[in-house]
């Protein structure tokens, strides 16, 4: 996640023991640690004040969760831990609505993975309100819901399915690799249609620029997409992981993949 505040990056280790979350100061390349065991964090997004939304994908002892981070301080603030009194699974990706609500996926690869106790819920896509408290499953057409984005409007919602991997040698072209595209209608979705499909390896991360082409990271790097899904260009880097648009200008894609961070600039900007 990109901060324009400092100009300043921020991204979660590779999963080991620990999972870590760091701080890299572009301006002079220094880096330094914001959270040394920050729950198996994954993705993240910008929260309000200058907080980071957290996803902790928690561990067999530690509760999965959303929570908010002050990257200042390192105070953590629990956001969300259940549905119906029922523990999340393991919160992948989340996105900020700019109505205050904040949209998250919650498949179960912490369990298949081996770092958290056998699902109580099934793989869904959230909408938290944190106005009332209220939290509703707004989807569960995926079989694993992974990256999500607003198209630049916020009434389209864009969300990954990595189906196709459901745990250490368990991968299987033949169940779903896609990006599926929703409207979003009432604080809820609607008209559920494949947005692209056959990705490499399996779609990750998902962000969208200022005209609302698409981006998506998977084995083979980033693919570009027009927003009617058409293919439009890629970025070759293989094993991208995710990604982020940065830079004063917001024209800079910064990339993650597990030994390093690439920096690509572009024509356009991100949203």
């Amino acid at each position: 996640m990109y901060a324009p505040d400092g100009d300043t990056l921020y991204f979660t280790t590779v999963r080991r023991a620990r999972v870590a979350i760091k701080r890299l100061a572009l301006r002079d390349g220094s880096l330094t640690v914001v959270r040394p065991d920050a729950n198996m964090a994954n993705g993240m997004c910008a929260g309000s004040d200058g907080d980071l939304l957290v996803c902790e994908q928690g561990t067999l002892s530690q509760p999965a969760r959303i929570t908010r981070l002050d990257p200042s301080s390192g105070r953590v603030e629990p956001v969300v831990d259940s549905f119906l009194g029922l523990p999340l699974n393991s919160p992948n990706d989340v996105v900020a609505r700019s109505d205050g609500t904040i949209w998250f996926t919650d498949p179960s690869y912490g369990w298949l993975q081996g770092f958290r106790p056998a699902p109580r819920l099934a793989d869904h896509v959230y909408r938290y309100d944190p106005a009332t408290g209220s939290i509703a499953i707004v989807t569960d057409a995926l079989d694993k819901p992974n990256g999500l984005a607003f198209s630049p409007d916020e009434r389209v919602l864009y969300v990954g399915d990595s189906g196709a991997v459901h745990g250490p040698d368990d991968y299987d072209p033949a169940r779903p690799r896609r990006v599926l595209a929703f409207d979003v209608v009432n604080g809820g979705l609607a008209k559920e249609r494949v947005f692209a499909d056959d990705i490499p390896g399996f779609p990750d991360g998902i962000k969208v620029d200022v005209d609302g082409r698409v981006y998506v990271s998977c084995a083979e790097g980033v693919l570009i997409f027009a927003p009617d899904g058409r293919p439009l260009d890629e970025i070759p880097l293989p094993g991208a992981v995710n990604f982020t648009f940065g830079g004063p200008g917001r024209d800079v894609l910064f990339i993650t993949a597990d030994t390093a961070v690439w920096a690509v600039r572009l024509k356009t900007e991100g949203d």
